[in-house]
């Protein structure tokens, strides 16, 4: 089963860097916080990047 990328919208301050890495598969929601919207939008190293560049870890894989 593939990983799944996940925002935890709490822990999220919208500063939009997983939107800009990876726009693909992140944008930011009426509320300014991120969200994934197309968990298969990008290769997972792609969004890996997002994953390591949060800086406050809140994206997180599921499976």
């Amino acid at each position: 089963m593939a990983k799944i990328p996940y925002v935890e919208q709490d822990a999220c301050i919208s500063c939009g860097l997983c939107a800009d890495t990876v726009p693909e598969v992140f944008r930011m929601n009426d509320d300014n916080l991120a969200e994934v919207y197309d968990p298969t939008g990008a290769p997972e190293e792609k969004i890996q990047e997002a994953v390591d560049g949060c800086p406050v870890s809140c994206i997180y894989w599921r499976e």
